[in-house]
């Protein structure tokens, strides 16, 4: 909680408020510090295999062992393990700055380490528009953090009948998508089988991850990117903007949702 002043019209009192958390997390492979995230300090396990995956640092959530999560007044650091052939690989791609706000991006050295290749999503999954509604009229319940604070995104996975199995809040929405890209491999939850829906604007990141992750799906409540809108058209992710009242415009691949 935090004290604060409300002005209106009416006058000027003091009252108390509840603040989002954010808070430097700084993710380590095999000793090496690779990125720092700006996150809310909760379900960090997700964040860091969600992370891993979305940004194909690892090929599956065996190849991760987290190691530990050290807490300090400065931020929490993850330390994690990876097989040898993938430090090397992180090595390579050579970004170890700040990445403020969970952006993925952000911090890497150079266009080719912040630009891949989406990966071809394998899945032939068609989602009903109908269930599309269903999931999104269904997660604003679904937010405790963002309800007491007003400043966090969510990210959620629905089933092809549109009930929400797994939401993660952050406040950032990239750091929202890893954590539900992180609890979805720890349940055991197949990606192909659902959809994603987020929050926010879909960026080039977000699109990448959904991609990475083999969701054929993603809508947001905001507009997309051209770059996510490329991403989306030659992963065969279908791109859908403007989410929201029972309306949505698709971007790319529209074949996938079905009326």
């Amino acid at each position: 909680m935090r004290t604060l002043q409300r002005r209106s019209t009416a006058g000027t009192n003091d009252a108390q408020d509840q603040v989002a958390d954010e808070i430097p997390v700084a993710l380590h492979y095999n000793g090496t510090s690779f990125a720092v995230l700006m996150a809310t300090p909760c379900d960090l396990a997700d964040l860091a295999l969600g992370f891993s995956l979305s940004e194909a640092l690892i090929a599956d959530a065996g190849e991760l062992r987290i190691d530990v999560f050290e807490e300090s007044l400065d931020g929490i650091a993850i330390r994690m393990t990876v097989p040898e052939t993938r430090a090397e690989a992180l090595a390579n791609r050579g970004r170890n700055l700040p990445g403020y706000g969970g952006c993925g991006v952000c911090g890497s050295a150079d266009i080719e380490s912040a630009l891949r290749t989406p990966p071809r999503i394998e899945s032939t999954t068609s989602i009903d528009e109908a269930a599309l509604h269903r999931a999104l009229a269904a997660l604003h319940a679904r937010q405790p953090l963002n309800a007491a604070t007003g400043a966090t995104h969510a990210a959620g996975f629905a089933d092809g009948e549109g009930e929400l199995l797994l939401v993660r809040e952050d406040v950032g929405r990239h750091n929202a998508l890893d954590k539900l890209i992180g609890g979805m491999a720890s349940a055991g939850i197949d990606a192909g089988n659902g959809f994603a829906i987020v929050t926010s604007r879909a960026s080039y990141e977000l699109a990448m991850k959904t991609a990475q992750a083999g969701i054929p799906l993603l809508a947001a409540i905001s507009a997309p990117t051209t770059l996510a809108i490329a991403v989306a058209g030659s992963a065969s992710l279908c791109l859908i903007g403007f989410a929201r009242d029972g309306h949505c415009s698709v971007y790319a691949h529209p074949q996938r949702l079905l009326r």
